[in-house]
C-alpha cells in the first residue's frame, strides 16, 4: 500500500487479488485518524462544518452573482 497525494487527492494506493493497481480517497479509509469533528460527532450529523462552509459560500457566490436564492 502507497500513500500519495494524486489529482489534488490524498489517495492510498494498492493492488488487487488480481494483481490491479487500485486507488481509494483517504478518508473513506482507516488510513488517516478520524478529525475533532467525526470523534465528537460520533456519526449523529449528516454534515462537517467544512462542508457546511463551503455550501454557505456557494450560495453567497451565487447571490453576489444577481441571481439570488430563489430557484434554490
Amino acid at each position: 500500500m502507497t500513500r500519495k497525494l494524486t489529482w489534488g487527492e490524498d489517495r492510498v494506493f494498492y493492488y488487487d487479488a488480481s494483481g490491479r493497481l487500485k486507488s481509494l480517497m483517504t478518508n473513506v479509509t482507516d488510513v488517516v485518524e478520524r478529525d475533532a469533528f467525526d470523534r465528537i460527532s460520533a456519526g449523529r450529523s449528516a454534515f462537517r462544518v467544512d462542508d457546511l462552509l463551503e455550501l454557505r459560500r456557494l450560495f453567497e457566490k451565487h447571490q453576489v452573482a444577481g441571481n439570488g436564492a430563489a430557484g434554490v
